[in-house]
């Protein structure tokens, strides 16, 4: 967590498991968390801390994740399984801000009503690292579009050739 020491905590970690899906370039991890409420003595505004909270725990789950991966995050309650989860459709972690949390909070906030902030909550954060490449290696060096296509396909037809050459 990126907290200083003086700051309170506002989640905790009940359990965090974590598998690669190599074959895809992908990653599932599941925490199951507590949202924690506001300090005792301390006059904070519920929602605010509820967004903050919410804020530090993505910070938390996405840490290891480049700003060009695909995340796609569920959230729902340990306890009533019955209820839908909240999901945040696959976007670039660079997208994920707390006006797209905030935005997707509201809409359950206004349809399920057994949503408990404060319950043991279950949140699973799919991502997919992207590729970073330049394709097979055909430099296009200003060509048009219609010529770059016939040399790919002269190159994949040249290639074929070649292998069936190999295999007689």
């Amino acid at each position: 967590m990126s907290q200083d020491d003086n700051e309170p905590q506002r989640f905790t970690i009940e359990e965090e498991q974590t598998r690669q899906y190599r074959l895809f370039n992908a990653r599932g991890t599941q925490l199951t968390v507590r949202l924690l409420p506001p300090p005792e003595g301390e006059d904070t505004n519920p929602m605010s801390h509820f967004l903050d909270s919410v804020t530090e725990l993505f910070e938390h789950a996405l840490r290891d994740l480049e700003d060009s991966d695909m995340v796609g995050i569920t959230i729902s309650n340990e306890v009533e399984v019955k209820d839908r989860a909240i999901g945040i459709s696959f976007r670039r972690k660079d997208q994920i801000t707390g006006d797209v949390i905030w935005s997707v909070f509201e809409k359950v906030a206004q349809s399920n009503a057994r949503f408990n902030a404060l319950d043991t909550l279950v949140m699973t954060v799919h991502s997919v690292r992207m590729p970073a490449g330049h394709g097979d290696g055909i430099a296009t060096k200003g060509r048009p579009l219609e010529l770059m296509a016939r040399l790919k396909k002269v190159s994949y037809k040249s290639k074929r050739k070649l292998t069936a050459l190999l295999t007689l």
